[in-house]
């Protein structure tokens, strides 16, 4: 009776193994199937969740790898808490002093970014800002990941300035637009003031030729009148010189 409940044991523990077995693989062939740098990429969505201002989100690089160029950087856990607990405020109160060195400050409209030092921890604070308000501080002590968190912070600000500038040249645009137009308008007013007046003098000066017109008509008429009366009057005179000498002797 003992050798049989025995082999029923061992017989249940076998069946047991199987079963435990089978579930193993089971549950390891999905993880096989996973594409390499899956559990990176949910780590990194991750932070990106506990850090809004992330945008877009690449898998963590390793340990003495250099990040693909132009590839945004995903923060570390460490980074992201650490941003979260206040390294705004640790880094404004840490500028007033003078331990600080700024290594690199890169402008692009209102937008900019630097990458500070602070040598007696041998500590990098890389700052994302907007006219001068710092927006978002990363502190590492990697030289290498704070060289490439400032140059990730430069393409965001050229990202974000590109509508900004946009808006600034087009708002010049429009002044300078409206300067010359007004500037036109100005002209084009002058120029219809001058054609006023030279059309009012041109009006003046031609009554003043009908009218000189007519006096001279006028005063032709009377001198052509006042020639037969000269005319007329030397005739009389002649006869009357004539009569007058009458009857004299001819010299």
């Amino acid at each position: 009776m003992n050798d049989k409940w025995r082999v029923r044991q061992l017989a249940l523990a076998a069946l047991m193994l199987l079963g435990g077995l089978e579930a193993g693989c089971a549950q390891m062939q999905p993880q096989a199937a996973q594409p390499a740098g899956q559990s990176t990429v949910n780590v990194a969505a991750n932070m990106a969740a506990q850090d809004p201002a992330t945008t877009a989100v690449q898998p963590q690089v390793a340990p003495g790898a250099q990040p693909l160029p132009g590839a945004p950087v995903a923060l570390t856990q460490e980074e992201a808490q650490q941003n979260a607990a206040g390294n705004v405020a640790e880094l404004q109160q840490m500028i007033r002093g003078s331990d600080l060195n700024e290594l690199r400050t890169t402008y692009n409209g209102t937008y900019g970014t630097s990458l500070l030092f602070y040598g007696k921890e041998m500590t990098y604070y890389v700052t994302l800002f907007q006219n001068k308000t710092f927006w978002r501080v990363i502190k590492t002590s990697d030289e290498t990941r704070a060289e490439a968190i400032y140059r990730d912070f430069v393409q965001k600000t050229l990202q974000l300035s590109d509508v900004e500038i946009r808006r600034t040249r087009l708002e010049a645009q429009k002044v300078y637009t409206a300067r010359m137009l007004a500037l036109t308008q100005d002209h084009a007013n002058r120029l219809q003031a001058d054609l006023a007046i030279a059309r009012q003098q041109q009006s003046i000066v031609a009554d003043q030729q009908k009218q000189a017109r007519i006096q001279a008509n006028a005063l032709q008429v009377e001198k052509a009148a006042a020639q037969d009366q000269l005319r007329a009057a030397q005739r009389q005179v002649q006869e009357l010189q004539r009569e007058v000498e009458g009857g004299l002797p001819v010299r």
